[in-house]
């Protein structure tokens, strides 16, 4: 196996880097041999610009006009890193990011997009992500300071989303290329009815800007050559920074000094063959001179009403409004998208090559081994934390052992998925963390690979740990073999006084079970692999599980809890039947069991988890006489959801009838929104 050497960043997924993601999908062999390549950006979806005055004019939704960014990178074999931006430390070789460390990179490849220029007190139209949030909730009458394309074609869409808007012109004339299109451009808009103010000052308030843009001001403030005017980052022709040329540009950001070409979706789409042959070339063949671009001095920009017509500008030229212009551009930007759609469909019910806690080992085979030892002497039966001993304080020590597969390629994220997950055994019993241990195994790369991949998953780690004051004692490394990817186990350490243990069961009559949290994330991930979760769904599931439980252990405390879990790799059938008392019964309340955003769909579409057929055989408590029933019928897919492996699961307490409304309203103002009382404790 040949070890990755170099370490390639692609900063930000504009239109450049998303289609050449796309070219080295289709043409692997045009993707650097022996590199590891990362993609960060700030979102798990890139919008096509060409498509979103469609979907202000409620032409398309959000998703038709979405590449999805994390599949696009898991097909690809390129690790996705969620993260916004924000600065470059170039002595260093960092890419800083909020709220996590640095990512190392040997090259690096910057298409950021950019952000509206002169929006100082309004709200600018890029980037667009904040705009699109605040449309849905406009007023009918807006304000739009602009006079260029982006600012009529706007206008236009909003007219035909039902919106009155009126146009801020700072002279007299739209600013859209030449007379013919400047003519072409006011027709529309008094087609449609759209005023517009001439001779407009910079202190008349509007409620959008769309002036224009320029590129992240951190940028310039790294130090590399930049435009005073936009802030794009200088360019040799071959799309390398001036000065640096490890580092490349393209798109909103980029600017080739000798052919400087406004911003634009053409350029950007038209430097992607060069980038991807020219990164190639930088990394296998240093010492080969780049192939230089001259882009074409002009490109045809095609201009919407809002739904029915369409203007072309070429240069001096107008051509419309027409419909047949209409109808081009909308082949045009549906094949675009086209491109980016996955091939492969996943068949109903197949099951996938799961991972996180889902690739536990199925309960039988676990049980049955476990079985087949002689128990040691004055050692209690397994458990998921095992008393150690009593301190000297009185204490119980506590000791737990965890780790999975890689659920994400992020290392950084993966760590601190995993950490939680780990840890959720020793809440789970009303204990604080004290301390953790790491096993660590790394791929088969090169020194300085291994070392970033290190720290970015001791960082992870970390990202629980510090918060609560929690120290990271150490552990151990090895060196995958035969592809073996990162792998992290924890060793993980605390301690809870006698009094406020909490064993697993049995439960009491008259108790209530509290589920803290939504449960799916067995077949949200199980789906991600086919490419048939939707990307917002999988962000909601990765927020969700990233809520640290840690402070439930107090509030579960002050309200009586008596008995705990925490629902992992069995579902949650499996660890509620670990509760039960012999001939103890709960009565489940099937509407009352919260479902990540996607799960139900999904499971209504017979989509399972690898571990979900082994965890079928908890479903026979469900049997008459067998401790479990339904409030009301249970649904197939409410049945499936139960069984559903979880990773960093909720915790599912038992606490007295009459605290449950207070602990709830605790859970709720601690931001655990859908925490709910799932069950009831039978007389038996």
């Amino acid at each position: 196996m040949t070890r990755p050497r170099q370490l390639l960043l692609l900063a930000g997924g504009g239109h450049s880097h998303a289609l050449l993601l796309r070219r080295w999908l289709m043409r692997p062999q045009l993707k650097p041999k022996d590199t590891q390549v990362v993609l960060v950006n700030r979102g798990s979806t890139a919008l096509y610009s060409g498509m979103v005055p469609g979907l202000v004019a409620g032409l398309y939704g959000l998703s038709e006009c979405s590449i999805d960014l994390r599949d696009l990178c898991a097909r690809v074999g390129v690790t996705f890193v969620r993260a916004e931006i924000t600065g470059l430390d170039l002595p260093g070789a960092q890419l800083l990011l909020a709220g996590r460390p640095p990512l190392a990179f040997d090259r690096l490849s910057l298409d950021l997009g950019c952000q509206t220029r002169e929006a100082a007190g309004q709200l600018g139209v890029k980037p667009l992500e904040p705009f699109l949030a605040w449309l849905q909730q406009a007023p009918r009458a807006i304000t739009i300071r602009g006079g260029g394309a982006a600012a009529v074609e706007l206008a236009l869409a909003l007219v035909a989303r039902g919106h009155q808007p009126r146009l801020l012109l700072r002279s007299e004339q739209l600013h859209l290329g030449s007379p013919a299109a400047n003519r072409a451009g006011e027709r529309l808009l008094a087609e449609a009815g759209i005023p517009l103010s001439r001779h407009v000052g910079p202190d008349t308030p509007a409620d959008l800007a769309c002036t224009g843009s320029e590129a992240p001001p951190w940028l310039a403030a790294s130090g590399l050559p930049c435009d005073p005017l936009s802030g794009r980052v200088w360019t040799e022709p071959s799309l390398a920074v001036e000065g640096h040329p490890q580092l490349f540009a393209s798109g909103d950001c980029g600017l080739i000094r000798r052919d400087p070409r406004p911003a634009s979706g053409v350029w950007a789409v038209r430097a992607a063959p060069l980038l991807a042959r020219n990164l190639k070339r930088s990394i296998e063949e240093p010492q080969r001179r780049l192939t230089s671009w001259r882009p074409q001095a002009r490109a045809l920009q095609l201009l919407g009403d809002g739904g029915a017509r369409a203007v072309a500008f070429y240069g001096a030229r107008a051509f419309g409004p027409s419909l047949l212009l209409w109808r081009w551009k909308q082949r045009i930007d549906r094949r675009f998208m086209e491109g980016f759609a996955r091939g492969a469909v996943m068949a109903g019910g197949e099951a996938m090559a799961c991972r996180g806690c889902a690739a536990k080992v199925a309960a039988d085979p676990l049980q049955r081994a476990l079985a087949r030892l002689e128990p040691e002497a004055g050692c209690p039966p397994p458990e998921d934390a095992a008393v150690l001993a009593s301190s000297s304080s009185g204490a119980l020590l506590l000791q737990s052992l965890d780790g999975f597969p890689a659920l994400v390629d992020d290392p950084w994220l993966n760590a601190r998925l995993t950490t939680l997950h780990a840890s959720s055994d020793l809440w789970a019993c009303g204990a604080q963390l004290q301390s953790v241990q790491a096993l660590v195994t790394l791929p088969e790369a090169s020194a300085s690979l291994q070392q970033e991949l290190l720290f970015q998953t001791l960082a992870g780690v970390r990202s629980v740990l510090d918060p609560l004051g929690v120290p990271l004692l150490g552990g151990h490394t090895l060196e995958g073999r035969d592809g073996a990817g990162l792998g992290l186990s924890l060793s993980v350490n605390g301690s809870v006084a006698p009094e406020r243990h909490w064993p697993k069961g049995p439960l009491q009559d008259g108790q209530v079970l509290l589920l803290t949290r939504p449960i799916g994330t067995g077949v949200l991930f199980a789906a991600a692999m086919a490419g048939l979760a939707k990307p917002e769904w999988i962000d909601s599931a990765l927020e969700t599980m990233q809520q640290n439980q840690a402070p439930l252990v107090e509030l579960l405390q002050e309200h009586g809890c008596r008995a705990c879990t925490d629902i992992t790799g069995f579902g949650l059938l499996g660890h509620l039947a670990e509760m039960l008392g012999t001939g103890q019964v709960v009565e489940l309340d099937p509407g009352a069991v919260a479902a990540l955003p996607g799960a139900r769909e999904l499971l209504a579409q017979g989509l399972a988890s690898t571990l979900a057929p082994s965890n079928a055989r908890a479903l026979a408590h469900l049997d008459p006489g067998s401790g479990m029933r339904c409030l009301t019928p249970a649904t197939a897919v409410d049945q499936q959801l139960w069984i559903d492996p979880q990773t960093c699961g909720p915790l599912l307490a038992a606490l007295p009838a009459s605290r449950a409304e207070a602990a709830l309203a605790g859970l709720h103002a601690m931001g655990f929104a859908q925490a709910a009382v799932i069950a009831r404790v039978l007389k038996a």
